[in-house]
């Protein structure tokens, strides 16, 4: 077992990812990032095949790069609609991260955006950043984004917002990250 003393990296054995089938380690982070997949395929109805998870991304800021991790992206009609990041504590203090987040990994903005600890979330429409909606019971499902999909914009992310975006993307979530976190790669 890692750590046994921090909860954030206890070890309870292993699991079988929902959504892939791979086996992973069993963590309470990734107990709940079970949770938010069946959510996503029993409640939402999403297919699994439409859903990444476990999404590299590179973040640049200048001259420093690193990896992170996105945990969830779901697809329709070939376009991503919906990100989901998920972190233990404070959901509020993500909002602008998540945000940046959704505007470097496609050329176009997400227009679902959602923060979630696995017990709350906020969902948060993608151009404007707003929240319009809170919990976990308030996740986007197929049937609203298939009827809503032609409102989407898919605005182009242009240079400079990604260049604001990959900065406080990098500013906030490696930066700002718990030195013990195994989800991100600083690139020398």
């Amino acid at each position: 077992m890692e750590n046994e003393s921090n909860s954030h990296h206890l070890v309870l054995g292993k699991l079988t990812d929902f959504l892939t089938g791979i086996i992973l380690p069993d963590t309470l982070d990734e107990r709940y990032r079970q949770k938010i997949a069946k959510s996503l395929v029993i409640d939402c109805r999403f297919e699994k095949k439409k859903i990444k998870n476990n999404m590299s991304l590179e973040v640049i800021a200048g001259i420093k790069k690193a990896v992170i991790k996105i945990d969830f992206l779901v697809n329709v009609n070939e376009k991503t609609i919906v990100l989901i990041k998920f972190a233990p504590g404070s959901i509020v203090t993500r909002r602008l991260s998540t945000l940046a987040l959704s505007r470097i990994i496609k050329p176009y903005q997400i227009p679902i955006v959602v923060i979630t600890n696995g017990e709350d979330a906020e969902i948060l429409e993608g151009d404007t950043g707003k929240v319009i909606s809170t919990g976990l019971k308030n996740f986007p499902d197929k049937k609203s984004v298939e009827k809503n999909i032609s409102s989407f914009s898919f605005k182009p992310i242009n240079e400079a917002m990604f260049d604001k975006a990959s900065r406080i993307a990098y500013a906030c979530e490696i930066d700002g990250a718990c030195s013990c976190d195994s989800d991100i790669c600083v690139i020398q």
